[in-house]
């Protein structure tokens, strides 16, 4: 979003459907579009920028990791999964089909739900998409058959022209169910595994803390974080341990080490080119490996 040739970079205010203040707003904040004030006001904007996440999730274009596997193989194989709390929008948990979607909190919302920013009232995802895509213009250029001009998506329930895909709006409210879960989660857990953040964003990171001092914290990165949140690393830790590399590998090693590779191998061609890549290698490895042995 945030990086040279994100969202926010490349936004143009001019061919989103708003008003000439509103366009100035996204103009001097990009955010804006985003924003929950703007959004209650008018809903186009924001359904614009987000039209091909919304259709993308609804497509699965975008696929769960080997880190979302290994989350999904925890709870299947162990049974020991207290919850999944992810700071990602993308709804990706959702493909991981053994993962209950009682066991997943999305601290930020998620792109794969549908709900009124009004009333609350939650809409079935796929019809919600449907209006979209018949509804909302294509800022991009790219969907040849998306219609020229954007007309409103109302809610069902209360009647506003404010369904929008269940996702934290800026300057909006977390989802009630974070706020209720942790104090639940929190007292017994012994193990925190930490996957792929920077540890930077409240009040997610406050789970590092919050956990009991007896639990045992594992951080997962390409680069040690979290000292501003009581992580410590290097020979005197004594419950904190890092472990440096892409999110895919170490989970890999992790898979391998607890014995459920041939589990993660059932779901090879469901994973990303680059995940499923990692798969293979590993497969082709287990091959030269046994051919040296029986020569």
């Amino acid at each position: 979003y945030r990086s040279a040739g994100g969202l926010y970079h490349t936004l143009q205010p001019d061919q989103l459907t708003a008003s000439a203040v509103e366009r100035e707003a996204i103009r001097a904040d990009p955010t804006f579009a985003l924003e929950q004030r703007l959004f209650i006001q008018n809903q186009l904007p924001c359904l614009e920028v987000k039209r091909p996440f919304i259709l993308g999730t609804q497509e699965e274009i975008w696929k769960a990791t080997i880190a979302h596997r290994f989350v999904e193989l925890l709870h299947q194989k162990t049974g020991k999964l207290t919850r999944l709390y992810t700071q990602n929008i993308d709804g990706l948990e959702a493909q991981c089909h053994n993962l209950p979607r009682d066991k997943v909190v999305a601290v930020h919302g998620s792109m794969d739900r549908a709900e009124c920013a009004y009333c609350g009232a939650t809409s079935d995802f796929d019809a919600f998409c449907n209006q979209v895509r018949t509804n909302i213009k294509d800022v991009t250029g790219q969907d040849l058959t998306a219609p020229k001009t954007s007309t409103p998506i109302k809610c069902q329930v209360c009647g506003n022209n404010t369904v929008k895909p269940a996702i934290v709006l800026f300057r909006s409210k977390l989802p009630e169910e974070f706020f209720r879960r942790v104090p639940q989660d929190i007292p017994n857990v012994d193990l925190l595994i930490v996957i792929g953040t920077s540890l930077a964003v409240a009040p997610a990171n406050t789970l590092v803390f919050r956990v009991p001092q007896t639990a045992l914290r594992v951080v997962i990165n390409d680069e040690p974080v979290g000292w501003r949140v009581g992580i410590e690393y290097g020979p005197q830790a004594k419950r904190d341990y890092f472990a440096q590399g892409h999110c895919d590998d170490i989970t890999l090693d992790l898979i391998e080490e607890l014995g459920w590779f041939e589990d993660l191998k059932a779901h090879i061609d469901d994973l990303p080119e680059e995940s499923a890549g990692r798969v293979k290698a590993q497969i082709s490895l287990y091959v030269e490996n046994s051919e040296s042995s029986d020569a």
